[in-house]
């Protein structure tokens, strides 16, 4: 059996896996389905707006997007989305420089 080097939280998961405390979904195909359609159904833009923002929160939003590794566009529309869904949840963000 081949060996991998894991990382703590890979190694915690692995742990709580083999211990019982978590388990396999029984439908893993159906959810995964499942929330194929939901993320299909979020990420449909079909309205545009415009909005003027200060350039330093600009240049705050297009740094947090380039460490999500995501269109800065693409984040906005992601953290308006989870705000009106009652899933945002405000934290500081971890920027170097």
């Amino acid at each position: 059996m081949a060996k991998y080097i894991l990382t703590q939280e890979e190694q915690e998961i692995l742990e709580a896996f083999e211990s019982g405390e978590i388990q396999p979904i029984q439908n893993a195909n159906e959810e995964i389905e499942k929330h194929k359609k939901y993320a299909t159904a979020t990420f449909k833009q079909d309205k545009k707006i415009n909005i003027c923002i200060a350039s330093r929160d600009l240049s705050m939003i297009q740094k947090l997007a380039l460490l999500e590794g995501i269109p800065y566009q693409t984040f906005i529309s992601s953290i308006l989305h989870k705000f009106v869904d009652g899933r945002y949840i405000e934290k500081q963000p971890n920027l170097v420089g």
